[in-house]
């Protein structure tokens, strides 16, 4: 029960119709509760005549109407345009869950239906309190549709929705690595050695999905009960086929309820933000690459997604990267799972944007910046993925600009890509 609790949780969060279905709900309920209070009362409030009242409600039911039509268009190109100059993928992680937008829809099928309502059950100048809250939702209406208007064009914007990725990334790097680093952070570890064949492997029973999330706690329950060691074998984020190996289980594993191992990993059928810490990455990565493309040939928002990156790999490299090995209380293994380490985040964030950047000065200089920041404020564990990568990038660099003018211009960092102070 409390897993399906929490599945409709993160369900309701980021679906787009659930507020605007609410708000039918709870306008069936207001309006019979106001309609009641105008009975009661007999208030006379504006004073509206009959006339002066249809208007003023035909006006909200249009005026509502047009606004719902409108966000909804306007969405619609809004992913168009977010798929193709961006990147697919902030369509399900940034548009379709963004609270400004699903907010505003829901006030605007409320005021709708409030309003109709209000008409159809208009007799005379009654309903003086109905009819005066109609009129002020249409006020919030309109200011509502205004703001929101000037709200979407900010948001389509590269740096809004990179800004967005950038936040939501930084949190999720929190949730997976709660600790901060005393002093010097620990090194990230590998697993040194398997604890030997496993007693049985448990395979994947649902459709081929991603996986999006696993419930530790229930693993370590699972492996303290009966004394054993469970193995989760894909990463958070992996692609999962139907009857390919989940678990592996270790000792003696008659204790273990399969079921209950299973019902711990939550599937999807893409990435999402909320377990997997270099979905972040990804994101701005491929809006990096999609303004690097022929077809857009942008390198200042390539320039700008260096941004985000300079502060997510900060955040990991500030925290305290945990080994594959989770232990109990005693100090006893009792789960492998496996996450990113230092390097896995460092070759993520430079690699595929020194391929394809080295042609772009903006994007070296940027890069080179990046690069020379982090290994001046990060710990010195952490230096020596960053120096390869500035190896890496002075030989691309030197394989792509021939003029000895333009090669030291391609070395400097800048951190503004091109134009900043050296």
């Amino acid at each position: 029960m409390k897993r399906l609790w929490y599945l409709f949780r993160r369900y309701t969060r980021h679906a787009l119709w659930v507020v605007p279905f609410s708000a039918i709900i709870l306008e069936w309920a207001l309006y019979r509760l106001l309609n009641a209070l105008d009975d009661m009362r007999g208030w006379h409030l504006q004073g509206f005549s009959a006339a002066g009242a249809q208007s003023l409600l035909e006006s909200v039911i249009t005026m509502n109407l047009s606004f719902v039509v409108f966000t909804f268009g306007s969405l619609l190109v809004a992913i168009q345009v977010a798929s193709g100059q961006l990147t697919p993928r902030v369509i399900a992680t940034t548009l379709l869950r963004d609270n400004v937008v699903r907010y505003s829809v829901g006030l605007f099928v409320f005021t709708l239906l409030f309003a109709n309502s209000a008409r159809n059950r208009l007799e005379g100048t009654g309903d003086q309190l109905v009819i005066s809250v109609t009129g002020v939702l249409g006020l919030f209406s309109i200011a509502t549709f205004l703001y929101l208007i000037d709200y979407a064009a900010r948001l389509l914007r590269p740096i809004s929705i990179l800004s967005r990725v950038g936040e939501n990334g930084l949190a999720v790097i929190r949730a997976v690595y709660p600790q901060p680093a005393q002093g010097l952070p620990l090194p990230y570890i590998k697993l040194g050695k398997t604890p030997g064949m496993p007693s049985r492997i448990v395979h994947h029973p649902g459709k081929s999905e991603v996986i999006l999330s696993v419930n530790i706690e229930i693993l370590l329950a699972e492996s303290r009960k009966a004394n054993a060691v469970v193995e989760f074998l894909p990463a958070v984020g992996d692609f999962l086929g139907q009857g390919e190996p989940l678990f592996a289980l270790h000792g003696d594993i008659s204790g273990i309820d399969e079921k209950i191992l299973v019902s711990s990993v939550d599937f999807g059928i893409e990435r999402t933000l909320e377990q997997d810490p270099t979905f972040a990455f990804r994101i701005i990565l491929d809006i990096a690459l999609k303004a690097l493309s022929p077809a857009i040939n942008d390198p200042t928002t390539a320039v700008l997604a260096i941004d985000q990156l300079q502060r997510l790999l900060r955040s990991v490299g500030e925290r305290n990267l945990r080994t594959d090995e989770i232990t109990d209380e005693s100090g006893r293994l009792r789960v492998i799972f496996r996450t990113p380490n230092w390097e896995d985040f460092v070759n993520l964030a430079c690699t595929e944007l020194r391929r394809y950047g080295v042609d772009s000065i903006q994007v070296v200089r940027r890069l080179r910046a990046m690069i020379e920041i982090l290994i001046s404020t990060l710990p010195e564990d952490r230096h020596a993925a960053l120096q390869a990568q500035l190896a890496l990038l002075d030989h691309a660099i030197t394989a792509v600009y021939s003029l000895p003018e333009e090669l030291a211009l391609a070395r400097a960092p800048d951190s503004q890509g091109l134009g900043g102070p050296i």
